[in-house]
């Protein structure tokens, strides 16, 4: 008989050398890394596409509020309709500066007196809100990219292990004999890359929109701060 044939047929009769398999054969420190990258895999792919969901609205929203405001309508009027509304992003800057500044219309002193530093700041606040909103999420993101390989790692490493530790009790140095080890370990470490290779490439695109959106929160709340200010000196 091939040798090549009597090698095979000593693997199979070791066990499934399947993912399904491997996994059922691991011991239970293996099982317990395997299940927890899967379970990395699957929140980081959760997270990945809420995000993506979410910064397509931003940007969707963002726009049609640029729009909207540069094409000449009343400032009193879009306050009025998007006042009652559950704004996001940059209507929610808007909302919140335009909230302030009838706040000081409304007072009895009708003093505009650091009407423009407490109008700055208010968009700040809202600009960081909306920024904490927008970064929920990109720590675990993180978290997993930089880990998951390591812990994929620890598994192979056991792996390792459990097969040196089957050649000893054999004593013997045959192929199936470490297989199933090196299987294991290799199987944890694949899984491992799986997890972190997305999470590290989402992270740093999540992380450049939240930027692109920062800067241009920040650049809107500027001119809009020079309109104000505008209306407060004729006022004043």
């Amino acid at each position: 008989m091939d040798p090549l044939d009597i090698a095979q047929s000593t693997l199979a009769s070791q066990g499934d050398f399947s993912l399904l398999g491997l996994f059922f054969q691991a011991h239970i420190v293996v099982k317990i890394v395997i299940i927890g990258l899967i379970l990395a895999s699957v929140w980081t792919w959760a997270i990945m596409i809420d995000k993506w969901r979410i910064f397509r609205k931003a940007r969707r929203e963002s726009d049609r509020f640029e729009k909207i405001f540069w094409s000449g309508h009343s400032l009193e009027d879009l306050y009025q309709t998007l006042a009652t509304r559950r704004n996001q992003s940059m209507a929610a800057v808007f909302v919140a500066a335009m909230r302030e500044w009838k706040r000081s219309q409304q007072g009895q002193a009708r003093t505009f007196t650091h009407l423009q530093e407490r109008i700055e700041k208010v968009m700040n606040v809202t600009i960081s809100r909306e920024m904490d909103r927008l970064e929920t999420g990109l720590l675990f993101l993180a978290t997993v990219g930089s880990t998951a390989p390591f812990i994929g790692l620890f598994g192979t490493v056991w792996g390792i292990m459990t097969s040196f530790q089957a050649i000893a009790v054999s004593k013997d140095t045959n192929l199936a004999v470490v297989a199933p080890g090196i299987a294991e370990a290799l199987f944890a470490t694949a899984l491992g890359l799986i997890a972190a290779i997305p999470a590290v490439v989402a992270y740093n695109k999540f992380t450049s929109n939240v930027n692109r959106m920062s800067s241009r929160l920040d650049g809107f709340a500027e001119e809009f701060s020079t309109i104000l200010s505008r209306q407060i000196e004729e006022r004043g």
